[in-house]
């Protein structure tokens, strides 16, 4: 990896930074196959699927009582983290919560309330990597939010995670299914003898979840179509090239495919950040994961001409976390709108706010952050607004609707304005006449 400068990147460079995709649109026949026989088998195609694509053969479809125990059997450690983690998500979804309000507007009395989706599916990624902060982080917002029943779906193992069956039972999940990837969306969309049919898909996955995701949202909502993870570091001369390399390398283990940048005014910086990246890479875990994703045409280290220009470098980017390393933070924040998540400071590194700082690490990624922000309570709820006008209001604002119900060739609704408005006038006689 080599530090590049920002204002001699090609065309098509550019193009492969800021126009990032999920990566679905090869395997849209395939998963249409699956959501196809799902529809029409049911359980039976979860199990074949569970045979073919995991190499395990299922059983109960539900293992729902197996989290409490997992519960009781997992260390004291890890409970106490997943318990510390789940109050702190818990905290923050609580001040998300909206209260419904009713005013009054010169006799025009209107308002807004909220209610939960009554069901709710949540998919917690499984396979090579156990993930109870997902577990965490989809079904603890949904529970804050006050939907009634929040069914989960995580990929068939041998032994599924004790972690993430543990952190699901903390969360207060009602039901937890072990179906993975395309076929479990399908399920859940449509439901099967086993699962429940929902009326919303919420949670992170891999392409061939988000591809689902896409197949089935004409006819079940979802939260949003999420690709592989992103973080976006913005420093200048005053940052710390180790913290910096830190979390690019912490992004990039996550997935090949991971999309991990840095951008900085300061040349020199730049240079440091990919030296100690090339020296703490040999001999990780996941070292090929990392060098996969840092390789990508979608990561780099770059350098700026001036703050001004790596500003506007990471609002064109929009990545799902943006990390801020820079003096004036705050102030660089403000012109950057479109993240998911912002991490200010030397010390917020973006792993805290993957597990336990209390923001939901369920983001837009591919950019989606200029018109949309991450899982939250609200992803949960429907608003309803109310209104209720008495005669002297209606009669108040009568003539303008019906001069736009006129001038749109709607003249059935005119008439229901003008109906009340002429009985509220006889009234008014008929009251006239008897105080006579």
């Amino acid at each position: 990896m080599d530090a590049r400068p920002v204002a001699e990147l090609a065309p098509d460079k550019r193009r492969a930074l800021f126009d990032r995709d999920a990566g679905i649109a090869a395997i849209e026949s395939d998963v249409s196959e699956i959501v196809g026989r799902v529809c029409e088998e049911g359980d039976v195609a979860l199990r074949e699927y569970a045979e073919e694509f995991d190499d395990i053969t299922v059983g109960s479809l539900d293992v729902t009582d197996e989290a409490e125990r997992a519960y009781d059997e997992i260390d004291d450690d890890l409970r106490d983290a997943i318990e510390t983690a789940a109050a702190n998500i818990r905290e923050f979804h609580e001040r998300q919560v909206p209260d419904d309000w009713r005013e009054s507007f010169d006799g025009r009395e209107l308002g807004r309330r909220y209610r939960p989706i009554e069901r709710v599916g949540a998919y917690v990624p499984g396979g090579s990597a156990a993930y109870p902060s997902s577990a965490l982080m989809t079904v603890v917002p949904a529970n804050v939010a006050g939907v009634e029943q929040v069914a989960v779906a995580t990929p068939p193992a041998d032994e599924i995670s004790l972690a993430t069956l543990a952190a699901l039972h903390v969360a207060g999940a009602d039901a937890i299914y072990q179906a993975g990837g395309a076929q479990a969306i399908a399920a859940l969309a449509y439901g099967t003898e086993t699962l429940p049919q929902v009326q919303k898909i919420v949670g992170p996955g891999n392409r061939w979840v988000t591809a689902a995701k896409a197949a089935v949202r004409n006819d079940c909502e979802i939260d949003f179509l999420a690709g592989p993870s992103e973080v976006c570091v913005l420093a200048d001369d005053t940052a710390d090239a180790r913290f910096v390399a830190s979390d690019l390398l912490a992004q990039a283990e996550h997935d090949p495919n991971a999309s991990v940048v840095a951008v900085t005014d300061d040349e020199a910086l730049a240079g440091r950040i990919v030296d100690d990246i090339d020296a703490r890479i040999e001999g990780r875990e996941r070292e090929d994961t990392i060098r996969e994703a840092l390789a990508n045409d979608t990561s780099g280290v770059f350098h700026a001409r001036s703050m001004s220009e790596a500003v506007l470098f990471c609002e064109e980017y929009a990545a799902e976390h943006l990390s801020i390393q820079a003096d004036e933070g705050e102030a660089l924040l403000d012109r950057i709108p479109s993240t998911g998540s912002v991490f200010l400071g030397p010390h917020s590194p973006v792993a805290a706010g993957d597990y336990a700082a209390g923001p939901n690490h369920v983001l837009p990624t591919g950019g989606h952050a200029k018109v949309a922000g991450g899982l939250s309570v609200d992803s949960f709820l429907r608003s309803t607004t109310v209104q209720r006008l008495d005669a002297d209001a209606l009669d108040a604002i009568g003539d303008t609707v019906t001069t736009l119900a006129e001038a749109e060739g709607l003249e059935a609704h005119a008439e229901s304005v003008a109906v009340r408005l002429r009985e509220a006038e006889n009234a008014d006689r008929e009251s006239d006449r008897f105080r006579e």
